[in-house]
């Protein structure tokens, strides 16, 4: 058996994987949790609830596609390795993957959502040699504006150490909040950054970075001030998505002259922004995912799955 499941049920989306070592295809099915018009996000409550009533169709649409069992089957169960780190709504996926490990005879593992996250940019950007060396990683999502330092571990596979963060709001929270306020659908990325190419004004950013950590509170009360001085919506999209990619070539800037020798992979949904991206991969020769594979997933579950079981053998 060379197939390995992997299931996430985040805040945002319920997503279902599988990966297939030998041919190294990955079959991946997602869909993102409804939210309400003018609203920046959901409910604990809400978002279990809504996990519960779709996940059956993403985990069909994959098992359907596949030829054989799955060898093991991998969940997030937590948002990170931080000792307390809890959301239910990973627990429909906790759920399911204990039933498919039961019906098939599989084995079980469980993993964070923030290590599924570093893995499947590792897999797009076909370097999962990295996952016996260190590094560093931006995860930089609605969650998590982490700075994190990777070192190969023999019972996680990755060890996550938090080096850096923002010390208020993140930046996915607050490209949200600005997209919304402009009457955007939330997950308001790709949209805010649509918007942001009508624009050709430049500014001067000062990103509010210490060492290699961050504030982000100020953009949105920067970009509430423009709206309220009636200035183009079109600039405020462009003001905010600046100053998120400023902030973070700031951390990185930083976490340079830190550790000169490691190299950075840049995971979580905001750095699908093509302009951050372009930036970034320019000035540190960064590592990026795919698209697809930035927001959230259950790819790099898959893998980190593939590679525990190779533990076992």
């Amino acid at each position: 058996m060379s197939v390995y499941l992997g299931i996430d049920t985040s805040n945002y989306t319920s997503s279902v994987a599988a990966y297939d070592s030998e041919s190294g295809k990955m079959i991946s099915e997602k869909l993102l949790l409804p939210v309400k018009e003018n609203s920046c996000g959901l409910r604990q409550s809400d978002a279990v609830f809504l996990h519960v009533k779709q996940l059956g169709d993403v985990t069909e649409a994959v098992l359907s596609k596949l030829n054989e069992k799955p060898a093991s089957v991998g969940v997030s169960v937590s948002p990170c390795d931080n000792q307390g780190s809890y959301m239910p709504c990973f627990l429909v996926g906790r759920m399911l993957s204990q039933a498919l490990s039961a019906a098939y005879g599989a084995r079980q593992h469980f993993f964070s959502h923030q290590r599924g996250h570093i893995a499947a940019a590792l897999y797009s950007a076909d370097r999962l040699d990295l996952i016996k060396k260190e590094f560093l990683a931006l995860h930089i999502s609605g969650g998590t504006t982490d700075l994190l330092k990777i070192t190969p571990d023999a019972d996680k596979i990755i060890s996550v150490e938090c080096i850096g963060k923002s010390l208020d709001i993140k930046a996915g929270q607050a490209i949200d909040r600005v997209g919304v306020m402009l009457g955007l659908d939330f997950p308001c990325g790709a949209q805010l950054e649509e918007l942001a190419t009508k624009s050709d004004k430049t500014f001067k950013i000062k990103a509010c970075v210490k060492g290699m950590d961050c504030n982000l509170s100020g953009l949105q009360n920067q970009t509430e001030k423009m709206l309220a001085r009636g200035e183009n919506s079109a600039d405020i999209a462009r003001y905010c998505l600046d100053f998120v990619g400023e902030t973070i070539d700031k951390i990185c800037e930083n976490a340079r002259a830190k550790y000169p020798n490691l190299p950075f992979v840049f995971a979580g949904g905001v750095m699908s922004n093509k302009k951050i991206k372009d930036n970034l991969s320019q000035k540190y020769n960064g590592i990026f995912a795919e698209p697809r594979f930035s927001s959230d997933n259950a790819a790099g579950i898959a893998v980190l799955c593939k590679i525990r079981d190779e533990q076992f053998k």
